[in-house]
């Protein structure tokens, strides 16, 4: 590599230098990596989804004549690979006190309606094939982010349906006790 070795072993041995280069690389990639079954559940594969379609939305609006448009695919892209990493370390685990399925959720309402219309503005108004491709990938990541904040609003929804039904379970076992307290 660089800079070049002042005496160069004439006959080196590539798979042991390799070997011992790539096993102490390893354990390093590997922990900032997402674990696989993270990556292989929906809401892993979704995010994926989102960050790429948005590096490439971000990719085309960049060497187009509609570059005003890429700031939108840069946040979207930040805010999904952050999504993507705190989902996969657990930090909903370990930052209690933020509302992560909320802020998931606007996030993904806020990507779906923003690419929407600069795909829309896109296609219709500049007529180059980078802005045409940015229109098309925008489309598609409207989708995936349409798809992500429909999963996210029927699991929030299940979830405080659980919840009233415990309350109710709860609320009637106390209007029970009232009643039997009150017939004695």
């Amino acid at each position: 590599m660089w800079p070049p070795d002042p005496d160069p072993d004439p006959d080196p041995d590539p798979q042991a230098e390799s070997g011992s280069r790539a096993g102490a690389a390893l354990p390093a990639l590997r922990a900032l990596l997402p674990p696989r079954a993270f990556l292989c559940s929906r809401k892993g594969r979704l995010l994926l989804a989102e960050s790429g379609l948005s590096f490439i939305t971000l990719i085309c609006y960049v060497a187009s004549s509609a570059s005003a448009f890429f700031t939108a695919p840069l946040l979207e892209f930040l805010l999904a690979l952050y999504f993507l990493f705190a989902d996969a370390m657990q930090l909903k685990d370990k930052w209690q006190g933020l509302c992560w399925p909320m802020m998931d959720f606007l996030r993904c309402v806020t990507a779906a309606l923003i690419y929407f219309a600069i795909s829309i503005t896109a296609v219709a108004k500049y007529s180059d094939g980078a802005s045409k491709a940015a229109g098309v990938f925008g489309f598609f990541a409207t989708i995936v982010f349409a798809i992500d904040f429909y999963l996210i609003f029927n699991d929030v929804a299940k979830f405080l349906k659980q919840g009233d039904s415990a309350d109710e379970t709860t609320a009637r076992k106390a209007e029970e006790e009232n009643s039997d307290s009150d017939s004695d």
